[in-house]
Order: C-alpha cells, then structure tokens, then sequence
C-alpha cells in the first residue's frame, strides 16, 4: 500500500463525540470510520487488522477439525418462535424488520437456532457425529446504550462455533480442546498473559460456563482472580458456593476488570429438543443431539488489542495481527530512489508513505498508526550500506543490511 493512494487520511485530533481511546485512535489512524453509535466502517488498514485476527482464530480451529461456512445474516422466525426467543421478552435486542410482501425478519444476534435448523438436514445417524462448524459473521443487536469504541457494537463482527454431539462425554471432551485452542488464539495475539479463563454463570445451559476475559482498565467486567491466576470467576458468581466449588477463599482473591473476548457453553439439548435435532445411535434408537457454542468478538479483539498497547504517541499493533509490518520511509534522492526499490521487493509487508509532506509528518503517523517497525532510508545510511529500523513499541533504533 502507497499512503499516496489512498483516501485514508489521519486526524490530528480525535472525534468530538468519540470518548474511549480504542475508537478515538483507531478513527484518528484512519483504521475505521464511525457511522453512527455502535456502528462502524472498517477502512484498507482496520480490514487487514480484522482479517489477520480471523486468520489466526481459523488455523486454531481447522487444528481440532472444525469447518467453516456462513450462515445467513436474515432470520426466519420459525425455528427462533419454537425456542420462545424471536420474542423481545425473551431477546430484548432483536433488530427487525418488514418483507415488501408481508412477514417480519430479524437480523441475527446469535445462530444456534438456525445452525441447529440447518443440522437437521445433515445429522441423522450416529455416523454424523460428532461434527464441528463456525462462521465469522455479522451480528445485530439492538443495545441500550453502545459505547466503548468498537469494544461493544450495534453492528459487530464474531466468531460463533457449534458442536454436535451423540453423547454429553463427547461434548465434555471436545469443550475440552476448545479450551486449549482458545488459549492458544490469545497467546497469538499477544494477549495470553493478561487473558484468564473465568467461571461463569450457566444459565439455564449448566452451573458454570467460561469466559475469556483480557485484563483491561477500561473494561467492562469485574472479575477476580488468585495470586497464580488458576482460579478466576466473574462477579456474576462471586459467592460462598462458587469459591467453596473452586477451593479459593475471598481475601485470596484480586479484583480487577477486564474485557470479555470469548465464552463457551455446553447448550446440552436446550435447542436440539425443541427443534428435533435427533440422531439413531447403534442400537437404532432415536436420541437428541448434544450441542455446545463457543464464541470470540472479532472485532472486539480489535478494540482490546488497540486499548491494551497504545501509548501517547497511538497506536501499538503486535506483529500477528499489524496490517503491516513496515511503515517506509525514504529521505532525500537516493533514499527514495532505494525506498522505492524496497518497496517493490517487499509490497506485502511494507506500508511506504511516499506522500509529499514533511518527514516529520511521515514520523508522526507511522506512531498514530502503530505499525510494528519503522524503516528510513536517507542518503546517510545509504552511505553506510544500511537500513535504519526503529521498533514502535521499544523506540529502539538499529541500523541492518536486509530486512529479515
């Protein structure tokens, strides 16, 4: 990418009506553009940000046999009216709206009901299961008040995986491993160390469920957490029987918030039941399918990792998921004569700001914008045989040969 081709343009200042930093800076670099209230374009930069995390929460997932699809974004009420949830008492953040020629649709908040709908189509035998599908897809939901930047969204992008099961032990073996692939994804993206598997309410699914909440001071959750970080449990479950079930006392435990960026449930039969998802096992009887859901905020990723490793300069994008790894930039008649040659050797993994504007002003975006390294060429260092790469997130300044 040329920043001379671009229509991107930064800001100096952050948007009036734009109060958390996630989304100030990510608008101010140019990643996003804010369309109204929890509602946001995602422009050239911000979309490779989004697709990098995608990639690394896909290879995780293909590991444990999942498979992709995508499921459509309008839903049909009937398998949501034999669930008792297209009802606002139930779902009280359902966008809707009417077909020309009659009938209401809902944007999806959630896809268990038409996943399991779907199933039925393909899991009629034992010999069907078990079997593993996500999507990373838009979702709908009309909140109260959305704020945060684009940590919590009226338009919003997620990952949501579901799992069929013929037996409630497979279910408990494969909730399993998508613990452990959770985790890996974190560590991925930088955030394993401050990123805890917390208990959770169940709901009406079972005692506990999980969430994955990174350590965040602007997040919305409380939660708390022992000394090795073992044991964590959101406030929602903070009582005498929750810590007796984990074996923690109060006065060992830290509070803090933190920023839900995942959760799983084991579902059981909740959908499967009432929308007869069924299966014949061995002896040829008749069984509901055991199902469990399991999902991760794309796009609040975004948000966290953006909240998480700026600094006052902006922006500060860990390389996996960095739109790029190099910002370039070539100073006087050789430098940019070598900038240019640089560039088209290495188009996929430099941004090279080529625009005719002060250095300084190249400097301060490649800050705002958070790139991982930043290279200068000048007729100096061309002297020395060397490229000058300066780490964002250190400052470090170092002069090599080659990029790696």
């Amino acid at each position: 990418m040329r920043l001379s081709n671009t229509f991107v343009k930064t800001l100096r200042e952050a948007p009036k009506d734009e109060t958390a930093r996630n989304g100030a800076l990510l608008v101010r670099a140019g990643y996003i553009h804010k369309e109204m209230a929890g509602i946001y374009d995602y422009l050239p930069l911000g979309l490779r940000v989004i697709e990098n995390i995608k990639e690394i929460v896909r290879q995780e997932l293909n590991k444990i046999g999942c498979e992709e699809l995508l499921l459509t974004a309008l839903q049909n009420p009937e398998p949501w009216e034999k669930t008792g949830r297209f009802s606002e008492k139930e779902v009280d953040v359902w966008f809707k709206t009417e077909l020309a020629s009659g009938g209401t649709l809902g944007l999806a908040p959630t896809h268990e009901e038409p996943i399991t709908s779907l199933m039925k189509n393909y899991i009629s035998s034992y010999k069907d299961l078990p079997r593993y599908v996500y999507q990373f897809q838009t979702k709908f939901r009309n909140e109260l008040r959305a704020k945060s930047g684009i940590l919590r969204g009226r338009e919003f992008l997620m990952k949501d995986l579901y799992s069929f099961h013929a037996t409630e032990e497979d279910l408990d073996s494969f909730y399993k491993e998508v613990e452990k692939a959770y985790m890996k994804i974190f560590e991925h993206l930088s955030l394993g160390d401050s990123t805890l598997e917390v208990f959770a309410s169940g709901g009406m699914f079972s005692k506990y469920s999980h969430e994955f909440q990174t350590i965040l001071p602007v997040g919305e959750d409380t939660i708390y957490y022992n000394k090795n970080r073992t044991v964590a449990l959101n406030k929602e479950v903070l009582n005498e029987e929750t810590m007796k079930d984990l074996g923690v006392k109060r006065d060992e435990l830290e509070e803090t918030s933190a920023a839900e960026v995942g959760n799983i449930f084991k579902l059981k039969l909740k959908y499967s039941e009432p929308l007869n998802l069924k299966f014949v096992d061995q002896d040829n009887v008749q069984k509901d399918v055991y199902m469990g859901c399991y999902g991760i905020g794309i796009s609040r990723l975004m948000g966290v990792i953006a909240e998480k490793f700026a600094d006052d300069k902006g922006l500060v994008w860990p390389e996996a998921v960095a739109p790029f790894k190099y910002y370039l930039v070539g100073i006087g008649e050789a430098g940019t004569r070598r900038a240019e040659e640089l560039y088209q050797e290495n188009q996929d993994a430099i941004l090279y700001d080529d625009r005719d504007v002060r250095t300084g002003e190249k400097f301060a975006d490649a800050e705002l914008m958070g790139i991982p390294y930043r290279i200068v060429i000048s007729d100096k260092s061309l002297e020395a045989g060397s490229l000058e790469i300066t780490d964002r997130k250190t400052g470090d300044t170092k002069l090599v040969k080659t990029l790696d």
